[in-house]
């Protein structure tokens, strides 16, 4: 993680140059607060994978980090979500019509600096529109009755996974990798991004609201169609239990999350989720292996990835 000082730093010295008012307000706010910037990271580092220097990417690594707190700013509205990484999320802290004219601008924002190069635009353009495509799927899914496992996987692909993806790309691009290996690298990103966010419905469930910030059972509570929810519908069905259902069947501020998560525990989904983050992050770990650079040149992005596999929020 050496190269959060750096990141940190442009963050700080990018708020610092915001105008004042409420439109840019709420942009230094969100990335003020405490994060883990992974997908910065994965640029500054993809970009020395390659042979380039960390610090000819950090507008490219701010670009992605704004993007990314952009849709985190607009998901909360959609979500409702009372707070945001310990702390008031945007809308409740100013005013929802406030949060979506200032994310809209912290796009803006994210594409200035996405420009420099025609190459690290295309791929930002192409990624950063899936992301959008997963968040509507994401909403859709909330309103359907059902949705398949194999459904759930192709949405958090899209919304969580090619981010990551891109972030790679972008780095490998920046240093004058071939579009061929800037691709098999965001191989590996793609596997980690789907094993994060499965690792993030997991800690939505059963983490601990002092690490992760949030409510403990939201998406439950919200009846989002995550991988636990989607698999403990199957499993409960199979096995005579609709526990789950006559939770589902009462307005989200009444469901009793507690026995959801008991539930769960009970059918083997928490287990069977585990599993699934342990596959992704297997299959990450086998991309990277196969990309095209010294073996001990990798050694930073396996040790990041350790350390997302071992996260706790």
């Amino acid at each position: 993680m050496s190269h959060l000082p750096l990141i940190e730093a442009r963050i700080a010295e990018w708020a610092k140059e915001l105008p004042q008012g409420n439109l840019y307000a709420p942009m230094a706010y969100l990335m003020g607060l405490p994060a883990k910037r992974v997908r910065p990271l994965l640029v500054l580092m993809a970009c020395e994978l390659f042979g380039g220097r960390a610090e000819d990417a950090l507008d490219e690594a701010l670009g992605i980090e704004l993007f990314h707190n952009f849709t985190l700013m607009h998901d909360d509205i959609m979500d409702q979500a009372p707070l945001r990484r310990g702390q008031p999320t945007v809308h409740m802290k100013w005013d929802v019509n406030t949060a979506i004219l200032s994310g809209d601008a912290m796009l803006v924002k994210a594409y200035q600096l996405m420009g420099k190069h025609p190459q690290v635009a295309a791929i930002f353009s192409e990624h950063a529109l899936a992301v959008c495509e997963g968040q509507q799927l994401d909403m859709e899914y909330e309103q359907r009755g059902t949705v398949s496992v194999d459904e759930y996987r192709a949405m958090i692909r899209l919304k969580t996974a090619v981010l990551l993806s891109c972030a790679l790309q972008v780095g490998a691009t920046v240093a004058g990798a071939s579009k061929q290996d800037a691709q098999r690298l965001g191989a590996f990103g793609e596997h980690l991004g789907l094993a994060f966010q499965l690792r993030d419905d997991l800690l939505d469930a059963f983490g601990d609201p002092a690490a992760t910030g949030k409510q403990q059972g939201g998406d439950l509570r919200a009846g989002k169609k995550t991988f636990l929810l989607i698999r403990g519908l199957e499993l409960g069905g199979a096995a005579g239990r609709d526990e789950l259902r006559k939770e589902l069947a009462k307005p989200a501020e009444l469901r009793d999350v507690q026995r959801m998560l008991e539930t769960l525990e009970v059918l083997g989904v928490r287990a069977e989720a585990e599993r699934a983050v342990g596959t992704e992050e297997r299959r990450a770990l086998q991309a990277l292996d196969g990309s095209a650079v010294e073996q001990e040149r990798k050694q930073p992005l396996r040790q990041l990835a350790a350390q997302l596999m071992a996260r706790n929020r």
